[in-house]
Parts: structure tokens; C-alpha cells; sequence
């Protein structure tokens, strides 16, 4: 089975945007901060979110910054491929 450098960034940017939702759902409910997984999840897309934290300003109590952030990933990703299959890399 040939995977391709094209498939290495869809899944990794998959996962990455399922990491963010699933750090959009833990910030509705209380979780122990010290479980290994959610941990994990925090450290993970922290960098990211935090960077689009200082960028995008909070209204209220609503944090646009994931949003963002999602967008960013998924434009990254995209180009990433397109660049990978201009110079003829799969």
C-alpha cells in the first residue's frame, strides 16, 4: 500500500480539526484537567487556539478563536495539497 505525502496532511489535518471539536465539547462540560486524554487534547490545540485568542477578541462570555482556527487548519491543509500535488508530490 503506497500511502502518499497528500494523504499524510488530509488525515493529519482530520485529526487536528476533530482534536479542536472535541476541545469545543470539553469547554461545554466539566472534566478532570489532569486526565491523561484531555490533557493531551488541551496541550495539543492550545497553540493553535491560543494564537487566534490574541488575534480574535472574546464577546461576552463566546470565544470565536476556534472558529478561526478551524478555518486556518483547513486553509493550511488545502494548500499544503495543492502544493504538494503542483510540484507533483502524492
Amino acid at each position: 500500500m503506497n500511502i502518499g505525502f497528500t494523504t499524510i496532511v488530509y488525515y493529519a489535518v482530520e485529526v487536528y480539526t476533530w482534536l479542536i471539536f472535541i476541545r469545543i465539547i470539553l469547554s461545554w462540560v466539566r472534566v478532570n484537567p489532569y486526565n491523561p486524554v484531555v490533557k493531551f487534547i488541551y496541550e495539543t490545540t492550545e497553540p493553535v487556539l491560543g494564537f487566534f485568542r490574541k488575534l480574535v477578541p472574546t464577546i461576552g462570555m463566546i470565544d470565536f478563536s476556534p472558529i478561526f482556527a478551524l478555518l486556518a487548519v483547513q486553509l493550511l491543509g488545502n494548500l499544503i495539497i495543492w502544493l504538494l500535488h503542483s510540484i507533483g508530490l502524492y
